[in-house]
C-alpha cells in the first residue's frame, strides 16, 4: 500500500516536468504556436494524463503516462495538421475573395468614368 503514494508522487512530478518543459519550449519557439503545435501539445498532455491513470491501474503509472503522451502527441499532431491545413485553405480563399473584390471595385470605377466621359452613347 505504501507503494501507491510514491507512484502518485512520481506521476505528479512527471506531469509537472512535462508541463514546465512544454511551456519553456513553446516560449523559446518565437512567435505564436501553430494549430499543429497546439494539437500536439494538447494531445501529449491529455495522453499522458489518460496513460498515467490507466498505468496506475496496472501499477505502472510512469510507463502508462509516457506511452499515453507519445500516442497523444502523434494523434494531436495529426489532428492539428488537418486543422491547420483547413485554416490555410480558408485563408487563401479569403485572400482570393479580397483580390476579386478589389478587381470588381476597379472595374466599376472604370465603368463609371467611361459613363461620365461618354454620356451621349447611353
Amino acid at each position: 500500500m505504501s507503494n501507491q503514494p510514491n507512484a502518485i508522487k512520481r506521476f505528479s512530478r512527471f506531469i509537472a516536468v512535462t508541463a514546465v518543459s512544454t511551456t519553456l519550449l513553446a516560449g523559446c519557439a518565437g512567435g505564436g504556436l501553430t494549430t499543429r503545435e497546439k494539437g500536439a501539445g494538447i494531445g501529449a498532455l491529455g495522453g499522458a494524463a489518460a496513460g498515467g491513470l490507466i498505468g496506475s491501474a496496472v501499477r505502472h503509472p510512469g510507463a502508462g503516462a509516457a506511452i499515453g503522451a507519445a500516442l497523444g502527441l502523434g494523434a494531436g499532431a495529426v489532428i492539428g495538421d488537418q486543422l491547420q491545413g483547413r485554416e490555410n485553405q480558408a485563408y487563401e480563399q479569403d485572400q482570393q475573395i479580397y483580390r476579386n473584390e478589389q478587381e470588381l471595385r476597379r472595374q466599376r470605377e472604370e465603368l463609371e468614368q467611361i459613363r461620365r466621359r461618354g454620356g451621349d452613347y447611353y
